[in-house]
């Protein structure tokens, strides 16, 4: 009888233990050196899962011809690391079986090729009284062959001496608006991004963002930007209702692009120099004007072009070269445009139901990544299993960039208790839909 049982229970055992391998799968692909156009040998491949705290459940290293493979103890969602030269590149562990490939570039303290392209500075006062800035850099790296740059100091800025910092940001080509940490130098009001900034991919760069206030009495207060890198803008935006005066030796025009806002750039800046303007008046920017307008372009502040939306969208300008343009929405959306946007997508009714306000964030949460203009907005996913894959892949890419920034302490506890359970619950939302 016993021996019965004792068969018995070693057939389930076996049943079971069969039905655990028929369920694990495993990921395979192969990691290229893109810059140097050959198999990136001896790199370390691990997968992290997305529901358990982004730990790593398996790691490899790539042959001789970059391959990988690793096991899935279970259906994921899961993360591919791979980490090259110091510098961590990731992507969506493929589902079906498709190939897990990832490309990599050599890493060097200082490239040839990275240039800002726009520099964007909004005022107003906030409600004590003090000046409230919004400092937003676009930065190109157009290595060739492309290679990324990054060290402790990867991007050096400069802001007023009285400034408090309330919030830093970073967002890679291919990535979400992350938090990060700025880092001071030795000179007060100077401040480094340790944070890579990698090669272009197409019309999408880096993007850093400053959140700081300085003490203000609303008669005046004078900036003195200093310029890094090669800059083809620096712009300058505040309400109405609010001065600037351009300082001696800097030259600034006026752009009018909104009835709302002043807008004022200077042009072809090269490293060294040193901008002087003043502000003066109190006022805010007005934010009414983006839920009027928020549909009339896609997330990188582009105006939608003929047919995007229903009725046809409305063009740049025209006689409006000003590179901000294609920023102006973004500008004035922030990171919490993209957030709302795509909880509003993921939340969205079924196929079939009355259309509503979430059906109208779909040409937002699908078009390019804010801050990346150009790329049109007909390139995203054309079926709503399509979008919602895609949305799904850049909120798991997000939330494994954010558990590495925990890791390494380049993000504050606060900032990580704030951002961690957003960022879960669309997950969570969006998983079991696509589930």
């Amino acid at each position: 009888m016993k021996a019965s049982k004792l068969l018995l229970h070693s057939a389930a055992a076996a049943v079971l233990l069969a039905s655990a391998w028929a369920q694990a799968a495993s990921v395979s692909g192969t990691v290229t050196n893109k810059t140097t156009g050959k198999p990136a040998a001896g790199d370390t491949v691990v997968l992290v899962d997305v529901q358990s705290g982004m730990s790593e459940v398996a790691k490899t290293t790539t042959n001789g011809q970059g391959h990988y493979t690793l096991s899935e103890p279970g259906s994921g969602p899961y993360l591919i690391r791979v980490t090259h030269q110091g510098a961590g590149y990731f992507i969506a562990a493929p589902q079906g079986g498709g190939p897990g490939d990832i490309p990599v570039y050599d890493v060097s303290a200082k490239v040839e090729g990275v240039f800002i392209e726009a520099d964007v500075l909004e005022f107003e006062t906030d409600a004590s009284g003090q000046l409230h800035v919004i400092e937003r850099y676009f930065v190109h790296n157009t290595s060739n062959p492309p290679q990324t740059e990054w060290s402790p100091k990867t991007f050096l800025l400069s802001l007023p001496a009285e400034a408090t910092v309330s919030g830093v940001a970073a967002q890679r080509p291919t990535g979400l608006p992350t938090s990060v940490k700025l880092d001071p130098g030795s000179t007060k009001g100077h401040y480094s991004f340790n944070f890579p900034i990698e090669p272009d991919q197409g019309d999408k760069d880096t993007l850093f963002q400053i959140d700081y206030t300085v003490p203000y009495s609303g008669a005046k207060f004078t900036f003195h930007p200093e310029v890094t890198l090669p800059t083809q803008s620096v712009g300058v935006l505040l309400p109405k209702s609010m001065t600037f005066a351009a300082g001696s030796g800097s030259v600034f025009q006026q752009i009018q692009q909104d009835p709302g806002i002043q807008t004022f750039v200077a042009k072809n800046l090269t490293p060294g120099k040193t901008l002087e303007f003043t502000i003066s008046g109190t006022g805010s920017m007005p934010r009414e004007a983006q839920g009027s307008q928020g549909g009339q372009g896609d997330a990188s502040g582009q105006a939608a072009g003929p047919g995007n939306q229903p009725g046809g969208g409305i063009g740049a300008p025209i006689n409006t070269p000003d590179p901000l343009t294609k920023y102006k929405w973004w500008i004035l959306g922030g990171l919490a445009l993209l957030l709302a946007a795509a909880a509003a997508f993921l939340l969205r009714k079924p196929a079939g139901a009355p259309a509503g306000p979430a059906a109208t964030a779909v040409n937002v949460a699908t078009a390019p990544t804010p801050g990346f203009a150009g790329t049109p907005a007909h390139a995203a996913p054309a079926t709503p299993a399509g979008r919602n894959a895609a949305l799904l892949t850049a909120l798991k890419e997000e939330l494994f960039a954010l558990e590495s920034e925990k890791l390494s302490g380049t993000i504050t506890a606060a900032e990580y208790a704030e951002v961690k359970p957003a960022l879960e619950t669309v997950l969570k939302r969006a998983l079991k839909r696509n589930s």
